[in-house]
């Protein structure tokens, strides 16, 4: 299928060829007649993407910040690789489309077959052929409403959520400044409301179309007329509300909410904008500066936009879908005009050409619409990668013997393609001659597009089932989310391929038991998990310099995990496992494997309402080792300091950049790498020259047991208080 693509590194629009997305359970697969681009944001993008490194930094000093936090925390090469990939990858465009249901997900009864919807999202509402679309991101469109008006529902629930924030009441002035497509809708739904419309903004045609639509009066923001006609229609007080739907960087329109307003009146952010707000005169009048966040309650909340939670409507009554629905149903009984806003309605085949008049300004357009061919539905797509994962039986692939070692290299298929798969993975798995990328399966069709086009994969599709069936890939990766691991590398192995998945395993004693069977009933124990510290450059050098033990040894390892993000999927722990579940492997390998053992007891604390979690592991030999996973230390500090005492010697590990050996001889490493090696390079050696000699896995299906069950064991040990044995034979039978 088509989709409108931008790399944002170049500036480059393209119509490019993608995967059909597959249609996973709780949403539907919707083929889109009209989507509508919005001449505000978009463009805003777009114009971003044809700027110069530092006009792209100076844009967005909120992204130079991460940036400057992931060098002090990664290092540079790492960071620059990893940001080098977020810009060089093709984004999407589009968020607000209506079209026909395609094909209806498990879980979905409210619409079937061939209903009209309007969807919404920036990364489900796209400017493609095809789109899957979340049950609480879709809303059903009323008989009578045709679909190019219908396209108008998400850019119209962003109006509607900042009306609603201004809560205008009958008889209100409300002052809109800027009349572009989000002014022009908020002047229809407050004179819907029964509110008096004042407009601003610099383009006579935009005021025309205002005052068209319903407002009193439109004009210049540096003319006398706006003063004149508020201070007249408010008897000298000034607006109720003012609703600031312009954009740029200049500070003039809170200047001019400010004057305009009346005493204790409501400014309502809806566009971007510069807030320099004027203090005395904001505070002489006391406003009341609010915010309008998108679409409404329900935006960027995953459980309510990916899992379909809805709120409760005794408690939010405008959701971000009820008020798609609200606007879809003003629009059905002619309470709202859109057509009027329609500048140009172009065909998808010249979208590229689109965008380039209108960031150009050849187009001046405050709509502008994309309209698709019409085509017969078709057979279904191929089964979703997460339709699969819960419904362990729904392929099922016949018993072949492990396969000897390939002289002729290994073919390689992957499953996701995020930020870590193609920052740190998949730059080394290209340099090895003897690996070829076969085909890369994602659930988004444009992350697939893209690592096709970076790393050459012969294919990109969103169909895991024939993946997993192809003969050829013999070999897979399994980069996805934690709770997809187990089930996907279960399956892998039974199907015969060498399997490489990152942490965790597993996030229970149950779905490690199944990944042990399949191992067991299939023979195939060619199994690695991305356990990639053991494998660090300077580490290995430390532990050789630190020499073998004869008594048991004391560990300190201090992990300073730094504070997540607040719509970061690892603080799903209901559907992801815990924050230590997902990576606190990481640092139990690390240790058992400079013991050269694996850990017996695990016991771990927490003070109540904090994250921070302290953990002590105990190993046969005596040795002891205590990992203080934290979240509220400080960025500054070094992320992972590693302390080993035994046999009067210590080591010093310094967060990959520096070690150092207190012995009767110090040794000190010779000097501070350019960037923290963690491993990853030689983790995909190892894992590459095992398949393809047929030397032993890197790291043994035992101790990948031992770690995965110490790590689980974390949680119990916190809910129970006490010491858990771990015992791998009661799982490795």
């Amino acid at each position: 299928m088509k989709q409108v693509v931008q790399n944002y590194k170049s500036g480059e629009l393209a119509l490019l060829d993608v995967p059909v997305p597959a249609c996973k359970p709780g949403g539907v697969l919707v083929r889109t007649t009209y989507s509508l681009i919005s001449t505000g944001t978009e463009m805003m993008k777009v114009s971003e993407a044809s700027m110069s490194m530092l006009g792209k930094a100076r844009s967005r000093p909120d992204q130079v910040a991460k940036v400057m936090q992931s060098v002090a925390t990664n290092g540079l090469p790492a960071t620059y690789r990893k940001v080098t990939n977020k810009l060089d990858s093709y984004t999407p465009l589009g968020y607000s489309l209506c079209g026909v249901v395609e094909e209806v997900g498990a879980g979905i009864d409210d619409v079937s077959v061939g209903d009209l919807v309007a969807c919404a999202g920036n990364e489900h509402a796209l400017h493609a052929e095809l789109n899957w679309v979340p049950k609480n991101l879709y809303a059903k469109v009323p008989a009578g409403l045709s679909a190019r008006h219908a396209a108008f529902g998400t850019v119209g629930s962003i109006a509607m959520q900042g009306v609603r924030r201004g809560e205008p009441q009958l008889g209100d002035l409300a002052l809109v400044i800027g009349l572009g497509l989000i002014g022009q809708l908020v002047v229809q739904l407050l004179v819907a409301s029964g509110a008096r419309v004042v407009g601003v903004d610099p383009d006579p045609s935009r005021c025309e179309l205002a005052q068209g639509l319903g407002a009193l009066a439109c004009g210049h923001p540096g003319s006398g007329l706006i003063a004149n006609a508020v201070a007249e229609l408010s008897g000298g007080h000034g607006a109720d509300q003012v609703y600031l739907a312009a954009g740029g960087s200049t500070n003039d329109p809170v200047e001019l909410a400010a004057k305009l307003a009346r005493d204790r009146g409501r400014v309502v952010d809806i566009g971007k904008i510069s807030l320099n707000l004027p203090w005395n005169a904001y505070y002489e009048k006391e406003l009341d500066v609010r915010f309008s966040r998108s679409y409404g309650p329900g935006r960027y909340d995953p459980s309510y936009e990916l899992e379909g939670r809805d709120y409760p409507i005794g408690y939010v009554r405008w959701t971000e879908r009820r008020n798609i629905e609200c606007f879809l149903d003003l629009a059905a009984r002619d309470k709202l005009d859109v057509e009027p806003l329609i500048t140009h309605v172009a065909d998808f085949s010249s979208a590229v050409e689109t965008y380039k008049s209108l960031n150009d300004g050849e187009l001046k357009a405050v709509a502008v619409l994309f309209r698709y061919p019409d085509a017969p539905l078709t057979s279904s797509p191929p089964q979703s990668l997460k339709a699969t994962m819960r419904d362990p039986d729904a392929l099922k692939v016949a018993f072949r013997a492990r396969p000897e070692p390939r002289s002729g290299g290994l073919r390689v298929g992957f499953v996701g393609a995020g930020n870590y798969a193609s920052s740190m993975l998949l730059p080394h798995l290209v340099e090895q001659d003897r690996v070829s990328l076969a085909e890369v399966v994602t659930t988004s069709a444009l992350s697939g597009a893209n690592a096709k086009r970076k790393f050459g994969f012969a294919r990109a599709s969103t169909d895991l089932d024939q993946l997993l069936a192809n003969e050829a890939v013999d070999t897979l990766f399994i980069v996805t989310r934690h709770s997809s691991h187990a089930e996907l590398t279960r399956r892998a192995l039974l199907a015969g391929k060498a399997v490489f998945v990152e942490k965790p395993l597993a996030l229970s004693e149950k779905e490690l038991r199944g990944i042990v069977e399949a191992i067991a009933e299939s023979g195939n124990n060619r199994l690695q998990v991305g356990f990639n510290r053991r494998f660090a450059p300077l580490l290995n050098e430390a532990r050789l310099q630190f020499g073998p033990r004869v008594g048991p040894a004391s560990v300190r390892y201090l992990v300073n995990a730094g504070r997540l993000d607040s719509g970061s999927w690892y603080n799903q722990a209901g559907a992801e496992g815990t924050r230590f579940a997902g990576e606190g492997g990481h640092f139990i390998d690390t240790v058992s494997w400079f013991l050269g053992s694996d850990p017996v007891s695990v016991y771990a604390t927490a003070a109540p309402g904090n994250n921070d979690l302290q953990v002590l592991l105990r190993y046969a030999d005596g040795s002891t080792a205590a990992i203080s996973y934290v979240t509220s230390g400080s960025t500054a500090f070094p992320k992972e300091t590693l302390d080993v005492l035994a046999d009067g010697r210590v080591l010093k590990f310094d967060d990959f950049t520096r070690a150092s050996v207190y012995s009767k001889k110090r040794w000190s490493s010779s000097r501070i790498p350019k960037g923290r090696d963690k491993g990853q390079r030689a983790e995909i050696e190892a894992f590459v020259t095992a398949l393809t000699t047929g030397v032993a896995m890197p790291i043994s299906v035992g101790s990948l047991v031992a770690t995965t069950l110490a790590t689980l064991a974390v949680n119990r040990s916190l809910e129970t208080g006490a010491p858990v044995r771990l015992e791998p034979s009661a799982v490795l039978g």
